[in-house]
């Protein structure tokens, strides 16, 4: 018997097969492309995860020859990997990379594209799944997957061969935009070739959420009403805008991150066990909570600004103070929302969710709080330092589960107060965890669609989403509330919160 057979350590971590793909990467010389795409895949063949046979072609608007693509992706991945680059892994892995110019709505640029996929698939000597990932701008997203199907493309070269589409955020601006993108994606593609990418669902610490719950009869039995009080989701951050005032005016924090990112969190924290974990059933699991939530009245959520303030110990501007902001823009850079989901399980438990720029420290975690223990029996001082014991789902910067338990402190009178029992990936698994888009990347090219968002998932985020989007579009004139940069947030996110309840300290 070998050592990796005896070693208890490697049970379960055996890879999953990939059929030999050819990578197309849409919007190629992108910042996406060259701070997440390109070095999660020289991270995958560092770690040999990537199919034997694998070919790489990138499709961009700019005029220039395969050697200068690879050039440029050897200078991404060097400056961006979050490991050491070893030269010969980074050479075989752009040895054969392809490069077709043009704009993405000319028919000529997938003529050179299926020929070049040809030539790899010949020189092969089998056909080669293949991976279209649209890095781009969402309005070429139709215009893409239209050509794809007009070039012959969105079928495989064989029963042997598969074609899957990646497909970025945002997937739509609206509800009417999200349904309209779904009708014009499936017109040309099968739902099951549809990988619309959220990379939060990549992380390992949100798919910890799922182990955490269901792998532990210690804690699924509280999972509900009778002993959660109320939940908050935090998804914060300690920088501005910085150059993104293009996109982010248009966007603003609630599309940006409650709509997507936190919308999902809440999903998985709230879904039923799953029959088992394959694609379908996990996302009609989730599927099933977002029906459950009803889009929040308008007292139910606040929208707001960060003015300048001091972050980092530095004095930094107000979001209208940002460069190309306009200076009557009303776009939010903070949003909360109380949430209620109305099914057997969760009903009047309160979920909160908030997100913003400029906030005291960058975080992301979900507070889960227990009802309050029925009676104390400490005296008064005593029961002064008791608290309801909490839950920390911590995605980052410090990832774990913190719980919070009421503890005698030492001394000759009985008096509480709440200590931490803490789990941190870093110490727990000694190693570093791996980025999101190596996950979803290798799970698109072996066609498992766990991670991705399912048609009526999106539509179902856009149907509770939307109605805020709308209202707040329909008062422009309404100033948003404000709050000083590095603060705790808006003052008026306190009218959020239902009986006793307080924010978590950020």
């Amino acid at each position: 018997m070998d050592d990796e057979t005896e070693n208890p350590l490697t049970k379960g971590l055996e890879r999953l097969p990939v059929h030999p793909t050819t990578l197309v990467i849409f919007g190629c010389t992108g910042d996406l492309s060259k701070r997440k795409l390109l070095p999660a895949l020289y991270n995958l063949a560092h770690e040999g995860a990537l199919p034997e046979r694998f070919e790489l072609i990138g499709v961009s608007r700019r005029e220039k020859g395969h050697d200068d693509f690879a050039a440029e992706a050897d200078e991404a991945i060097r400056a961006h990997s979050r490991r050491e680059v070893d030269d010969k892994v980074l050479a075989a892995l752009l040895a054969d990379v392809k490069y077709v110019p043009g704009v993405f709505s000319d028919p000529s640029v997938y003529a050179d594209l299926k020929g070049q996929l040809e030539a790899f698939d010949e020189a092969a000597g089998q056909p080669l799944n293949r991976c279209f990932y649209l890095s781009t701008a969402p309005e070429f997203f139709p215009v893409i997957v239209q050509q794809l199907g007009d070039a012959g493309l969105t079928a495989g070269p064989s029963e042997a061969a598969e074609v899957r589409v990646v497909i970025e955020k945002p997937f739509g601006t609206t509800l009417a935009e999200a349904k309209q993108l779904n009708r014009d994606v499936l017109a040309q593609l099968d739902e099951s070739q549809v990988f619309r990418i959220d990379h939060y669902l990549g992380k390992e610490t949100v798919q910890n959420m799922l182990a955490f719950r269901f792998a532990n009869s210690l804690f699924e039995p509280l999972f509900n009403r009778n002993y959660i009080d109320n939940v908050q989701i935090t998804a914060s951050e300690d920088l501005g805008i910085g150059t993104r005032a293009g996109y982010y005016d248009h966007a603003g924090a609630l599309r940006d991150l409650a709509q997507n990112h936190m919308l999902q969190l809440l999903t998985l924290l709230c879904m039923e066990p799953p029959v088992d974990f394959s694609a379908d059933e996990v996302r009609g699991e989730k599927v099933k909570v977002l029906h459950a939530i009803s889009p929040p009245e308008a007292d139910a959520v606040l929208r707001a600004q960060y003015t300048e303030g001091t972050s980092g110990g530095e004095d930094v501007p107000g979001y209208l103070q940002e460069a190309d902001v306009p200076a009557d823009s009303v776009t939010e850079t903070y949003a909360a929302l109380r949430l209620h989901v109305d099914n057997w399980r969760w009903a009047g438990v309160p979920f909160y969710l908030r997100t913003g720029k400029r906030l005291a420290r960058k975080v992301t975690e979900i507070a889960v709080t227990m009802k309050p223990v029925p009676h104390l029996a400490f005296g008064e001082a005593g029961s002064v330092g008791v608290q309801p014991n909490q839950l920390i789902l911590t995605m980052q910067p410090n990832e774990g589960v913190s719980i919070s338990l009421g503890a005698k402190i030492p001394g000759n009178s009985m008096r509480i107060r709440p200590v931490n029992m803490e789990f941190l990936y870093g110490t727990a698994f000694m190693s570093q965890s791996p980025e999101a888009y190596e996950r979803l990347i290798m799970d698109a090219m072996r066609g498992d669609a766990t991670l991705f968002t399912r048609n009526d998932e999106v539509e179902a985020q856009w149907r509770i989403m939307d109605p805020v989007v709308q209202m707040w579009s329909d008062n422009r004139r309404v100033k948003p509330a404000t709050y000083a940069a590095g603060s705790q947030g808006p003052a008026e996110a306190d009218d959020l919160l239902l009986s006793d309840h307080v924010w978590r300290a950020i």
